[in-house]
């Protein structure tokens, strides 16, 4: 299967996707041979398992998922001397809007993924593994079957994973499309075969996750980074990214929407917004100019131009009340109606919802068809402040954080580009006569209403 292959940028620092573009990279002879593939894991197999965590720790390494959380922090939790169990489970369901980064290591180097499970296994004494993995992702399912084929083969996995003594089992399991996958203990629930609905949190997954059994779940990114850390060493870990432990390593950045050269690029945390936008992507197509920016996927509040100095980390970003996210960097030019871009956005969340929670299932709901009435001029002024109510009581109110990626957003383009809003509602007395374009049933409604009113 031929692809296209994106050549690297100059500024590019390929650990995660180094051998991408090398004929058959897939491979675990290419992997081996010339890229020194699984010395990180023989490494691993000759360490405590303690020793493996501290140096994941110390490197700085956090979950390149969207959370940010420390990854070796995650493996401590885990209960000492259980006597249950251990899984490791690999979040591959990548379903953000605007994230593509995941599918470049698993449909290129899926081996650097393999290896990365191993050396956490024997980290956090798993024997069982899992690649939780997006079902609409068929050419990285069929690769990472291969390379898992392949260290079986090898030894590698098995019984006596990397000759340290003991088993290491791993099995990919496609995901059925559903974006409420992507959160971790949505994920668990489906792995288990219920329906992918997230739980309450306490217990977290270290504690009682897949099977109720201790479970640590990592993103394809963060796990792929381990066997270096363990090579290279925490500081020079560090020294790729921003140079702390707070902003070490790389990520993959994921650019599409309006802008010359969209694509993928590995680049330091900590490089500045603005260097990948012009210096990278070229800046804006011909005669546009940039009008706004999702920083870290759909879910990511917006960053208007005045904001396009800040570095490209998880610390910088929350200052900027945003977030890395995924590290998706959707482009908005000066042609795009931010309204309707708001109401796509609240489309997508209301659709993903998986209606457990009553504030994420009406909120995103009733959030779409307010946006959606202004988008039409049929609504008035008081619709914007409606939105913005509705999210307020959705942010932080629900089991898992799906109302707040559609909250943040929406919330970040009324306060930021209020006037496009504004432009779009109509006075009370244009609509008064005219009801609302929602379902009939609540036409029905307004209408029973107007009429008691005037009796």
């Amino acid at each position: 299967m031929s692809q296209k292959i994106q050549p690297k940028h100059p500024l590019e620092n390929h650990i995660l996707l180094e051998g991408y573009g090398e004929p058959d990279s897939w491979t675990i002879d290419v992997y081996e041979k010339k890229f020194g593939g699984y010395k990180g894991a023989k490494k691993a197999a000759k360490m405590k398992p303690e020793e493996i965590i501290a140096a994941v720790k110390d490197s700085g390494l956090r979950g390149l998922g969207g959370a940010g959380f420390p990854a070796g922090v995650k493996w401590g939790f885990l209960p000492k001397d259980t006597t249950k169990p251990i899984y490791l489970v690999c979040n591959a369901d990548e379903g953000e809007p605007g994230t593509f980064k995941d599918r470049q290591i698993m449909e290129h180097v899926p081996h650097r993924l393999v290896e990365g499970m191993i050396c956490a296994a024997l980290a956090i004494k798993s024997e069982t593994t899992y690649i939780y993995v997006r079902g609409e992702l068929r050419l990285a399912i069929e690769r990472l079957n291969l390379a898992i084929m392949e260290a079986y083969e090898k030894g590698y996995l098995g019984e006596d994973a990397m000759g340290s003594g003991r088993r290491v089992d791993m099995t990919v399991h496609p995901g059925a499309g559903a974006y409420i996958c992507g959160e971790e203990t949505g994920l668990l629930s489906s792995l288990e075969g219920d329906r992918g609905e997230p739980k309450i949190k306490p217990p977290f997954p270290a504690v009682e996750g897949l099977f109720r059994c201790p479970t640590i779940v990592n993103n394809v990114a963060t796990l792929a980074h381990v066997p270096r850390i363990l090579l290279d060493g925490a500081e020079w870990f560090q020294k790729q990214g921003n140079g702390t432990p707070r902003g070490a390593g790389t990520m993959i950045f994921s650019v599409s929407g309006d802008i010359k050269n969209p694509g993928f690029y590995e680049l330091p945390l900590g490089i500045p917004l603005k260097t990948v936008l012009f210096d990278i992507c070229g800046g804006p197509l011909e005669g546009r100019k940039i009008k706004a920016v999702y920083p870290g996927g759909s879910s990511s509040p917006l960053l208007k131009p005045e904001d396009f100095d800040v570095p490209l980390d998880f610390d910088n970003l929350a200052s900027k009340k945003t977030m890395m996210g995924s590290g998706a960097i959707i482009v908005l030019d000066d042609t795009r109606s931010i309204p309707e871009l708001a109401m796509m956005t609240a489309r997508f969340y209301a659709h993903e919802s998986c209606g457990q929670c009553v504030p994420c299932r009406e909120g995103t709901k009733w959030v779409y068809k307010m946006l959606g009435r202004l988008c039409e001029h049929g609504g008035s002024g008081k619709d914007i402040q409606n939105v913005l109510d509705a999210c307020g009581n959705m942010a932080g109110k629900t089991i898992c954080v799906l109302s707040d990626a559609c909250a943040m957003p929406v919330t970040s383009m009324i306060h930021k580009f209020r006037e496009e809003f504004e432009a779009l509602a109509r006075s009370e007395e244009e609509i008064s006569p005219v009801l609302p374009k929602v379902s009939g049933q609540m036409s029905s409604l307004l209408k029973l209403v107007r009429e008691r009113q005037q009796r």
